[in-house]
């Protein structure tokens, strides 16, 4: 696998979940799940694996460190802000990959111009000395003008004409607030190839965020104009409203290839086992009528769609389930299932577990499938999700909730957690049984943070449901989200309340002033 695209219908994947995505409120991933979702994307067949911002902080070093060394086909890449110690800490980061690329970026639009107050005169000459200090560390350069759709043209030919002469291999144009259309996308590129000197001798890529809703067509416009190279991320995970999602555009390549005949590395098959994975570590849920990987998509209620779907799949589905990686088959879990079938309908979702952790979901899974007539496929992956979100290395863990509530009386909850290894009991009243065993639980912990959003959701039908229950908290700027599921959904509650504040108390240390995290500007472009 080559980023060289001499097959000019060939279009490459760059993959920014571990970056762009990470950038997302309340995403942060760990060290080791990092490397998990690295390694899910390079055996997927992502052409370039944008692993993080070095000069962030010594954690997003280490991980664009390890991610480099463990690659075996992709691209690895790190960011880089216009500036030589940010380019060095990059190369540093990326060296060890067996493909190494430093991209390297700076806002080219008046507003962004106005932030470092640079001249247009003074941001050209930034730019040619940093790529050309990029290109003298790293074959594989690419550059991008932040806000690009907004740089006025005759400015932005300029710079792209620069960055080329200077050795960048890769040219990306960012739609950095997601303001353009599909027709603005197609013609900038065209642009681009007409006018700058060069430009048919590199690669042309295109980075749209969704504040519109439009990244994914604006993506698909810029390749049909010229652009060889997607930046995009699973789920798509990102910045306010997000990115171009990978699973549409590759699905969108594979589906309408009669009139976009263009091909991708990406095995379409492992999209949704990724999609849950990156989920899970991410906090961030689906939503249900997401495109390709929601529960909904291939879901029909309607008469006149199940009668279709009976008759021809083709009637109502324009994919087939398991080109995305869902099987057709279905193995009927209950409370008389072993390890092996529950190991093998894991692996069907996309969840492959080791002994230990099979040993404790069996656990999980049997408690449940005592509760429950039938577990289905949507349970298990609550139920994984809530695995990982609820570890017996959790600073707080949820051991014991009563709740008595109804009657005309104030709800009242008794709660007891393990805090820092002690055990306390706490009982509080509240308006209604949520808020009462939330009240127990902040007499327990002591935080700033505030609730801002807090979403429940019936994972499958009947009264004997799992009920997946989000929750997002800020404390003083830092934010972080919780998920867990149970049958119970007070309990569901807790857990995804308790999942949150372990986060904040995780972002509270990171962010302390004997930390080793720098302030560095993320900037999404």
């Amino acid at each position: 696998m080559s980023t060289d695209t001499r097959d000019p219908n060939r279009v490459l994947i760059f993959d920014t979940t571990l970056r762009d995505g990470e950038q997302s409120p309340g995403a942060t991933m760990s060290h080791a799940e990092k490397l998990e979702i690295a390694g899910m994307l390079d055996e997927m067949g992502v052409d370039i694996i944008e692993a993080g911002f070095p000069i962030a902080s010594e954690g997003d070093f280490a991980a664009v460190s390890d991610i480099a060394k463990a690659s075996q086909n992709a691209v690895i890449c790190g960011l880089a802000r216009a500036q030589i110690p940010d380019i060095d800490r990059a190369w540093e980061a990326v060296r060890h990959a067996r493909r190494p690329r430093i991209h390297t970026f700076i806002g080219t639009s008046p507003l962004h111009r106005a932030i470092p107050n640079l001249t247009m005169d003074e941001m050209a000459d930034r730019i040619h000395q940093t790529v050309t200090h990029a290109r003298n560390l790293c074959e594989d350069v690419q550059w991008s003008p932040m806000d690009a759709t907004r740089t006025e043209h005759d400015y932005l030919c300029r710079v792209v004409e620069i960055a080329i002469k200077a050795g960048a291999t890769t040219i990306n144009i960012p739609d950095t607030v997601g303001y353009t259309a599909p027709r603005e996308s197609a013609a900038l590129i065209r642009m681009l190839l007409e006018r700058v000197p060069g430009a048919d001798g590199i690669i042309f890529a295109t980075h749209c965020h969704n504040d519109l809703g439009m990244a994914t067509a604006n993506s698909l416009a810029a390749v049909e104009a010229g652009a060889r190279q997607i930046e995009c991320t699973i789920n798509g995970l990102g910045e306010r409203a997000g990115n171009t999602a990978l699973e549409e555009v590759v699905m969108a390549l594979k589906v309408r290839h009669d009139i976009m005949p263009f091909t991708t590395g990406v095995d379409s098959r492992k999209i949704m086992g990724i999609s849950r994975r990156v989920a899970q570590v991410s906090g961030f849920p689906v939503q249900f009528n997401k495109a390709i990987v929601g529960k909904n998509a291939f879901a029909h209620e309607s008469g006149i769609h199940q009668d279709g779907m009976l008759k021809n799949a083709e009637t109502f589905e324009i994919m087939r389930p398991e080109d995305v990686g869902l099987s057709e088959t279905s193995l009927v879990m209950g409370k008389h299932s072993g390890r092996a079938a529950l190991r093998a309908k894991l692996a069907d979702l996309g969840y492959e577990v080791g002994d230990n952790q099979l040993k404790d979901v069996f656990v999980r899974f049997k408690a449940l499938a005592d509760r429950k007539k039938e577990v289905y496929d949507d349970d298990l992956i609550a139920l994984m999700q809530d695995s990982a979100a609820n570890t017996d290395s959790d600073y707080l863990q949820v051991k014991k909730l009563r709740v008595v509530c109804g009657g005309g009386e104030p709800a009242m909850a008794t709660l007891t957690m393990s805090v820092g290894g002690q055990e306390r009991t706490e009982t509080r009243q509240g308006d209604g049984p949520v808020d009462a065993a939330f009240n127990a639980v902040d007499a327990m912990f002591d935080h700033h943070g505030t609730l801002q959003l807090y979403q429940v959701h019936a994972v499958t039908e009947g009264t004997d449901a799992q009920a997946t229950v989000s929750v997002r908290m800020e404390e003083d700027g830092r934010i972080a989200t919780g998920q867990a599921a149970d049958t119970d959904t007070i309990l569901a509650s807790v857990k995804a309340y308790v999942g949150a504040l372990n986060r904040l108390k995780v972002r509270r240390e990171k962010t302390a002033p004997d930390s080793d995290t720098k302030a560095v500007s993320m900037y999404s472009h």
